[in-house]
């Protein structure tokens, strides 16, 4: 007995593991590279988790279409919201230092690549994966080169107190 799955499920699919692998990519920066403890799985989780939404929302949308009401971009909204639970839990505030906000920001992205592939928007979830891991990276290279170069030169960029 052969089994037949259609070709919209297999584009599903794909969605799914292209949300998952470019979410496993950003968190693997994060927990491998900046050491920080959201990581692969999280991230993953999180893209791959607001694509199915996504996907959910597609499809149930274009089957009650003339039947009832449905606003895909609603679902969206409650993605962002509950991400943002999910970012608070990440940041940590200890001793005048903020520690997480750049993860927590990481995993709202995450949330974002999700549904642009649930929506089928590979090749901007794919640019703004790129764009996140340069930010990730490149920035953060320069972010610490700048901290060092402010170590050095402390009067520089501080106001004088009266």
């Amino acid at each position: 007995m052969e089994v037949f799955v259609p070709s919209s499920t297999l584009i599903v699919f794909g969605q799914l593991l292209l949300a998952m692998l470019l979410g496993m990519l950003l968190g693997t920066e994060r927990s491998v590279l900046a050491g920080k403890r959201a990581g692969t799985r999280t991230f993953a989780l999180v893209s791959m988790g607001s694509c199915l939404f996504t996907i959910v929302s597609v499809i149930v949308t274009t089957s009650y279409i003339g039947i009832a009401n449905f606003d895909p971009m609603r679902l969206s909204a409650g993605i962002i919201t509950g991400v943002g639970f999910l970012g608070a839990g990440v940041i940590i505030f200890r001793d005048d230092m903020l520690k997480g906000l750049t993860t927590a920001a990481g995993l709202w992205v995450s949330a974002a690549i999700g549904v642009a592939v649930g929506f089928g928007l590979y090749i901007i979830a794919i640019f703004t994966t790129l764009l996140t891991l340069l930010v990730f990276t490149a920035i953060w290279f320069i972010e610490d080169h700048l901290k060092e170069w402010t170590e050095k030169f402390p009067h520089i960029g501080k106001k004088e107190e009266e």
